[in-house]
């Protein structure tokens, strides 16, 4: 029954957070010069679908919202590309943070695994559109009128997930966060207990 009760969980979150991205990526469009293409805020919900769902549950809210944001607004044509290039692009931000917390890193390395992460998915992301483009326009030149947006898109994406993540932190919301960076203030302490414990047992002795 709990097993049954936490997948319904997933999917209800799941769903919420890909309604978000769908929203994120339809609301603000900006249309990028000399292509089809556009730049929006939508990397910022797709981020976030990591930090709260984990890289699985995570990849398919970015993958799936941000596909049908391209298929409602018009631009059906890139929903395949889409699907592929977020998922793929969640999927490699929530490895990167996971493997991070198994190792039990302080919160500053934590940090360091999850920007490494963004940097890769997002030139990842970056990477599957300019292949598709260079198809549809038949061409490699005309794609890259996009590199330099989309690279622009995801960074800002990123830094809107870090402050909309770190507000949450400090609210009740924070228990719905699968990863949860470290507190700094409970490595410190950690590190403090176990540097004082030796010099107890030698006071003893």
């Amino acid at each position: 029954m709990a097993r049954q009760n936490k997948m319904v969980y997933n999917v209800v979150l799941t769903a919420m957070m890909m309604c978000l991205v769908l929203l994120m990526t339809f609301i603000i469009r900006i249309p990028i010069p000399g292509t089809h293409g556009y730049i929006h805020l939508g990397d910022s919900m797709v981020f976030l679908s990591v930090l709260i769902l984990g890289w699985k549950w995570g990849a398919v809210a970015a993958a799936v919202g941000s596909a049908l944001a391209d298929f409602v607004g018009g631009f059906a044509i890139y929903a395949p590309v889409t699907l592929v290039a977020k998922g793929i692009m969640a999927a490699v931000v929530g490895l990167f943070i996971q493997k991070a917390l198994k190792k039990g890193l302080s919160r500053g390395k934590t940090r360091v695994f999850e920007i490494i992460g963004m940097v890769i998915g997002g030139l990842l992301m970056v990477a599957c559109y300019y292949g598709a483009e260079t198809v549809m326009y038949g061409n490699w030149v005309v794609p890259l009128a996009g590199v330099f947006m989309n690279c622009l898109q995801f960074v800002v994406g990123a830094a809107l997930a870090f402050l909309i993540a770190e507000s949450l932190y400090k609210t009740p919301a924070k228990k719905v966060f699968t990863y949860r960076i470290p507190d700094a203030g409970k490595n410190a302490q950690s590190k403090a207990a176990a540097k004082v414990e030796p010099v107890a047992e030698t006071a003893g002795k």
